[in-house]
């Protein structure tokens, strides 16, 4: 799944202007435009997943985001089973941390996070212009629709990156601000495989974030994972905490 939003899943939106006549390319670039973090994020994220015969499963972390050097770092606060663990990225390299063994893991983007639906890409800065291109041209590409009561544009684009978990998505956005409301993923046989909601997002000092989104997992029916943001900080992050060393000393 995409969380593209731990959104976007958990992505910082600055606040978008109107859109006007549209091209699939214009608003690629328009959730590039919203999705982009010109400030650090600090915010505590809350999974509550549901599996099939395993019931339901709350997780707990503290997340910290700066797209001026592509970095995230995660750190596991709940269930105390999970306590301790994180994730840190910076640029290309993604490396899981385990406390017991006090190990770092060099791992791929699309790697679960505490074995949820989430993943990095969720976590991270999206460019969809640099990974993807329209799946058509003309005035076929883009579908007026209603998701819910709310007008939205429906496009489809692909990959032409190779680093992505999906080649092909199809996104409904908002017409008067181009902030994603649903994305669907496929696999490169067309299968459905994730399909993810954006339900609300919250204004923080004059920005707006996504801070609750529904993950459904397509390929193993009855999954979804629930992600919810809160205690939301803008404030400068230190260049410390983007750090194999900082991220062991949480640990001890």
């Amino acid at each position: 799944m995409t969380l593209k939003s731990l959104v976007l899943a958990t992505a910082l939106l600055l606040v978008p202007v109107g859109l006007s006549a549209q091209t699939v390319p214009s608003l690629m670039q328009k959730i590039d435009s919203v999705m982009e973090l010109r400030s650090n994020i600090t915010a505590k994220v809350e999974l509550t997943q549901q599996r099939v015969n395993q019931g339901t499963r709350v997780i707990e972390m503290m997340y910290r985001r700066r797209d001026a050097d592509d970095a995230f770092m995660i750190v596991m606060t709940g269930p105390e089973v999970e306590k301790g663990n994180g994730y840190l990225k910076m640029g290309d390299n993604f490396w899981m941390y385990r406390k017991n063994t006090r190990t770092f893991q060099h791992i791929n983007r699309d790697e679960s996070i505490g074995g949820t639906d989430a993943s990095a890409e969720d976590f991270e800065q999206k460019k969809l212009v640099e990974l993807y291109k329209p799946a058509k041209e003309g005035p076929d590409a883009i579908k007026k629709e209603i998701l819910g009561k709310i007008p939205a544009y429906k496009f489809e684009i692909r990959a032409k990156a190779n680093n992505v978990k999906y080649p092909k998505k199809i996104y409904w956005v908002r017409q008067d601000n181009g902030l994603p409301l649903k994305e669907e993923a496929y696999s490169l046989s067309g299968t459905l495989m994730a399909t993810n909601y954006y339900l609300s997002y919250a204004n923080v000092d004059n920005h707006y974030i996504v801070n609750r989104a529904l993950f459904i997992d397509e390929f193993e029916k009855g999954n979804k994972t629930v992600m919810s943001l809160s205690e939301v900080s803008l404030r400068t992050i230190d260049n410390s905490v983007f750090t194999k060393a900082y991220l062991e000393n949480l640990s001890k």
